[in-house]
């Protein structure tokens, strides 16, 4: 039996080897999902500054894009799993603010508020979609990745995320 810390963890120390190594790979695969997120959102407000729209931020850019053609409240996106509560509301109003956005009460839940692109919400989703079929290109056309190394990625990615969901709700 290894010696563990105090809440009954294996140190590093004391991890078995394979277990050190698993847990070191895990550590920088969340490092890694953390920093392409952030390099994700560089790379849209480094297009809208190419092309000109500075009002509208990565993250507002990226909730229009995900949006798309469809008309959505708030909880549905949290649902969905996009964004969090205070976050996306904070977009929301801000979209709707700027006119990216309709917003509409429900008729059945009054509380309820629904959305939709305006015309300038869709140009703005168009570009964010140019600017992914423009890197799916690049990443088939350069080597970096293949239909198969995509499926991969995606496959190993919902595995983790129905681990993790699984974890949630297993607390409740």
């Amino acid at each position: 039996m290894s010696i563990q810390d105090p809440i009954g963890l294996p140190t590093n120390e004391t991890m078995p080897l394979a277990e050190k190594g698993f847990m070191n790979g895990y550590l920088e695969a969340l490092s890694l999902v953390e920093r392409l997120h952030r390099l994700l959102l560089d790379v849209i407000k480094d297009e809208f500054e190419r092309v000109g729209v500075l009002e509208i931020n990565a993250v507002q850019a990226l909730l229009l894009f995900n949006i798309g053609d469809n008309e959505v409240t708030a909880g549905e996106l949290k649902s969905r799993g996009y964004y969090q509560g205070s976050n996306v509301s904070y977009n929301l109003k801000k979209l709707v603010e700027m006119g990216y956005m309709h917003h509409q009460r429900c008729e059945i839940d009054r509380r309820s508020v629904r959305v939709r692109l305006t015309e300038s919400g869709r140009n703005i989703r168009d570009i964010v979609a140019k600017l992914f079929l423009g890197h799916a290109d690049g990443l088939v056309t350069r080597g970096v990745l293949d239909h198969s190394g995509i499926d991969d990625i995606t496959a190993a990615l919902r595995r983790v995320e129905r681990y993790w969901t699984d974890q949630i709700r297993y607390i409740y």
